[in-house]
Order: C-alpha cells, then structure tokens, then sequence
C-alpha cells in the first residue's frame, strides 16, 4: 500500500503531501535519476502548498507528456570499419541480420550520414556517419557534420590503438561544446588474437588495461577526466557495454533518460531494476495525478477495471523489457533455440493467474480495511484504482524478473556455445 496517497485521497491533507512529497519521491525514483526534473518537483510541491489541485495535475502531466514525446539523437562517428553500425545495432536491440539493422560488412558500408531509429521508439533515432580515414586528408566535410546541433551527444567509435583521427574527432566535438563518449570496440577480438599469440603469458585483466590506458593517456590530453567504454559489439553484456548504458542514462535530462531508459536493450540485471523503477515511478505520478483530479465533481479515478485495457497493458511491459511477441522471436534466433523455450521462462505470459494473484487481492483488501476504518465506506472509484494500481504493479514486477530470468538464460545457452 502506498500510505503517502492513501492518506491523501482519504483526508485530502495538501500540507502533507506538499512537505513530504519530495522526499517520498526520491525513495521511489532509481539511482539514475526520475522523470521529474528538480523546477518541475518544485513546482508541484508549491501547487500543494497552494492547495491548487489543478495546477499539481498540470504539471505532472506536462512532466508525463514531455518525457513520452522526448526526442533523443545521438550521432556515432569514427574510423571506418571500427564497427559503428554493429554498435548502432546493439543500441537499437536489433540483430546484424535484421531488415530494419544498420548494414554490417567487411568492406565500408555507410557513405553517408544515415538515421536509424529505434524500431520501438521513432524519436530515438542513431546516427551513423561516415566513416573516416586520415583526418589530415580532407577533414572540412567532417567539421561540418561534427557542428550538427540536433545531436544529443557524440559517441567515438574506434577499434585499435588510439589514433591521430580519433584525436581529432575529440578535439572537434570538444571545442564545438559538445558531449562525447569514447568506445572501443572489438576488444573480444584483441583478446583472442593475445591469447593465440602469447597462450603462455595471457591474462585477460592485463590486456584490457593496456588497451584502457592506451586510450586515456591520450584522451587526457584533449579533456580532463576522460572515460573509456571497452565492449564487444558481438557480447554485448560483457566488458564495459551496461556501464555504458548507465552512464549514458546519468547523464541525460530528466525527460530524455525516461524514454531512453525504457527502450534500451536489457543488458544487465541492474539495467533492468532501473526499468522497472521509472515504469512504477511513471505509474506512481499518474495515481497521484488522478488522486489529485478527483477532489473535482465528476472526475474518476479510473475508467473501471476493464480486462482486456488491463491484458493491453501488460503488453506494453513486455515490449518495454523486450519480451514482445517480435523481441521474443528474434531471441530464439539469436541463440539458436525455439521460441517455446523462451516463452517457458516467462510467468507473465499467464494473464489469468495475475489478475487473480493473491498478492494483489490482498493489498486491495488491506486498503479497503484502512478506508473502513477512517470512513466507514468503501467509495468503489477508490477501490477500483487500487485494483488496477495494484495489478499494474504485479505486472512491471513480474515482467522484470521474466526479463532477468530469460538474460540469464541467454548467456548460459550463449557459455555453452562456446564450449
């Protein structure tokens, strides 16, 4: 039971939720960061101060509607062959192989600055440029392209010893104000290719580290804390790649990290805790929203408890954490196993069970005994909300454990493919 809204929708008590509501948030948000930007928690905390309902209701929905309509562009650029659209590719939770995926090749395939948007999400659109060769060739064209201001942020990609073109790149990006990451791919292949050279003296942690320094040493001359992403565009969820992913979420606006946080791959089991939090931290904001909107005549909490609008949603979760009907199928091809399988290990395709989960009853009940107690009623708008929050909430809970349940098998079928 959420005893924070509760206690507003029985004793409509504004000075309370004005002077605990931004504390509460902060328990609820993820360690990345929530949907609320810090002027946006203030001005809802000043429209309960107010006792101004309407403008509370205003501005979550601004805050709901601008992280839904968020744009995000984020250009990759780097030398060609260093595998930019492998990594858009990544980003984009696609295959190589896929219609929609970013062309992947042994000879240079991209020759013109290209958009890919995500297949779930046509605002979140990668950019892959082309690739460069020796800076000193004819390095104009390419200040252009790096001055573009529709992008995000840059991603540098390179895929060897830190070279005079991935300098210049930097210092460009750099001096045109903008934020960049530096990636070096292929970092599975060095590895491979150190072993078969030097079976005897190999250690994996070593070789990384050269590879790591090589790239700072030179990075720290361009700007002054740099960072470097090792990753392997073929085993994504080794090396640095969920780092990445994290770090890339911290470091974006309130509005853009949601959307961006609900359409990346789940890489990690920590990405996906992070998911289901801004999922129920969305959720959250709407019931406080529609708690806030129902002190005006007329106005319900919800449209009743309609079955096939709640199985509707629990669609939505699954596309969020990647376990659609099209995500599923494109899993059993990558691991080479049937989509059966996959499906065995998601307890969130069992609709029925959820809706009748005891869990859920059970926390509806215990607030129907707090309502009697204070009112000596049960009003049905207040008990029908609490039906559908609740089984909302069972939803993202068991989705994510699918999620996590299917990358750990994943990445077992993946180690025994190796063997």
């Amino acid at each position: 039971m959420d005893p924070l809204l509760l206690n507003f929708i029985l004793k409509n008590d504004f000075g309370q939720l004005a002077s605990k509501f931004p504390s509460y948030y902060k328990t609820l948000v993820s360690k990345l960061g929530g949907i609320l930007s810090q002027v946006r928690l203030q001005c809802i905390q000043k429209g309960f101060e107010k006792k101004q309902p309407k403008e509370v209701a205003d501005e979550i929905q601004r805050a709901l509607q601008s992280a839904e309509n968020a744009t995000l562009n984020v250009a990759v650029i780097g030398q060609s062959g260093s595998g930019k659209s492998s990594f858009i590719n990544v980003l984009r939770g696609i295959g190589h192989e896929e219609a929609e995926s970013a062309s992947v090749g042994v000879v240079p395939t991209t020759t013109k600055k290209t958009p890919y948007p995500h297949p779930k999400c046509p605002n979140m659109t990668f950019w892959d440029l082309p690739g460069t060769g020796i800076p000193e060739s004819n390095p104009d064209p390419y200040q252009e392209v790096v001055g573009d201001d529709n992008y995000d942020f840059f991603i540098i990609i390179s895929s060897s010893r830190f070279s005079a073109n991935d300098a210049f790149l930097a210092q460009k990006i750099q001096e045109k104000g903008k934020k960049f990451y530096f990636v070096r791919t292929k970092v599975d292949s060095d590895l491979y290719n150190e072993k078969k050279s030097k079976p005897r003296s190999f250690k994996k942690e070593i070789v990384l580290q050269q590879i790591r320094d090589n790239c700072l040493i030179n990075l720290s001359k361009i700007v002054s804390e740099p960072t470097v992403f090792l990753v392997s565009n073929f085993e994504p969820k080794k090396f640095d790649f969920p780092k990445l992913q994290e770090t890339l979420l911290q470091d974006l606006p309130a509005e853009k990290r949601y959307i961006s946080l609900r359409f990346l791959p789940d890489l990690s089991e920590t990405l996906i805790e992070e998911k289901k939090a801004v999922i129920k931290e969305k959720l959250w904001l709407k019931a406080v929203k529609a708690a806030v909107l129902a002190f005006f005549p007329m106005t319900p909490f919800c449209c009743g408890f309609n079955l096939s609008e709640q199985k509707r949603y629990l669609k939505y979760y699954q596309s969020y954490f990647g376990l659609d009907e099209e995500s599923v199928s494109q899993i059993a091809r990558s691991v080479g196993t049937s989509e059966q399988e996959i499906y065995s290990l998601m307890k969130s395709t069992d609709f029925n069970s959820l809706v009748k989960d005891d869990s859920v009853i059970a926390n509806v009940k215990k607030c129907a005994e707090y309502i009697c107690s204070v009112t000596g009623l049960i009003p049905s708008s207040v008990f029908q909300f609490y039906k559908v929050y609740f089984l909302h909430l069972k939803f993202i809970d068991t989705v994510a454990e699918d999620a996590k349940r299917v990358l750990a098998k994943i990445e077992e079928m993946k180690s025994d493919g190796m063997e």
